[in-house]
C-alpha cells in the first residue's frame, strides 16, 4: 500500500506540480474559509470572504461579536448562509470559551485532544475538523473528502462501504506523518478529481494516473 500511494503522489507531483493549498492570508481565514466551503465550490467561498474582508471583519473577535444575521448576509454567496453563519458561530463560542480566541494556544493542543474538540461543535463534522487541523494547525491529519474516496475506489485501493475513518486510516498508516506532505497529497487529489477523475464521465484514457502498456 505505501508503494502504491508514494506512486500516486509522484505522478501527481510531476503531473500537476505543488498546488500551494490553502490559499488564505492567515490562520483565521482557513478555519472560516473551512467551515463555509461545505456544500458549495471554493469560488462562492472567496466571495463570501471577500465580503467579510471588505467590512474589516474577518478576524475572531469581530465575528464573534457581529450579529448571526448581518453575518448570514455577508456569507450569502457561500450557500447556506444562515446555518453556516450559526456553525460559525458555534465555532467561535468554542474558540473563545475554550482558548480565550487566541489560536496560536488553541494550536498548541495535541491532535487526538483538538480533533474531539473540534467534532463536539455543532455543525462540524469530521472533513472540515481536519481541514483545520492540517491547515490551519499544522497537524499530520489526512483530510479526506469524495475525490479521496472516488480514486482510491477507481484504483482498487479502498471499499465502497469504507467511512471517512477507514479512508483517512489508508493514509495515515501509508504514509510518513508530515503536514507538508498531507497538505500537497490532498490538494492534488482534489486537482486530479476536478479536472480528471469526475463521478460522471471521468477521463480515465487521459488521466495522468492510467497505467501506460510498457509500464
Amino acid at each position: 500500500m505505501k508503494s502504491k500511494l508514494n506512486s500516486i503522489y509522484l505522478r501527481l507531483h510531476t503531473f500537476f506540480g505543488p498546488q500551494y493549498w490553502w490559499p488564505a492570508e492567515d490562520t483565521f481565514e482557513v478555519m472560516v474559509g473551512a467551515i463555509l466551503t461545505q456544500n458549495t465550490s471554493w469560488s462562492n467561498v472567496e466571495k463570501a470572504i471577500s465580503n467579510l474582508k471588505d467590512k474589516k471583519a474577518l478576524s475572531p473577535i469581530r465575528l464573534f461579536k457581529m450579529p448571526v444575521e448581518e453575518l448570514a448576509r455577508l456569507i450569502r454567496p457561500a450557500g447556506y448562509y444562515n446555518i453556516k453563519a450559526r456553525r460559525l458561530k458555534n465555532f467561535l463560542k468554542f474558540l473563545f470559551a475554550s482558548y480565550q480566541g487566541n489560536i496560536r494556544k488553541m494550536s498548541l493542543g495535541g491532535i487526538r485532544e483538538l480533533r474531539a474538540q473540534l467534532l463536539s461543535v455543532n455543525g462540524i463534522g469530521p472533513e472540515t475538523a481536519d481541514s483545520i487541523m492540517l491547515y490551519a494547525l499544522n497537524k499530520p491529519v489526512f483530510v479526506v473528502d469524495a475525490y479521496t474516496k472516488r480514486i482510491l475506489l477507481r484504483h482498487g485501493l479502498a471499499k465502497e462501504d469504507y467511512d471517512y475513518a477507514q479512508l483517512q486510516d489508508i493514509f495515515m498508516r501509508g504514509l510518513t506523518p508530515k503536514v507538508k506532505l498531507f497538505n500537497e497529497y490532498h490538494a492534488l487529489l482534489v486537482k486530479l478529481g476536478k479536472e480528471f477523475c469526475h463521478k460522471n464521465k471521468p477521463r480515465c484514457l487521459i488521466c495522468p494516473l492510467r497505467r501506460k502498456k510498457n509500464a
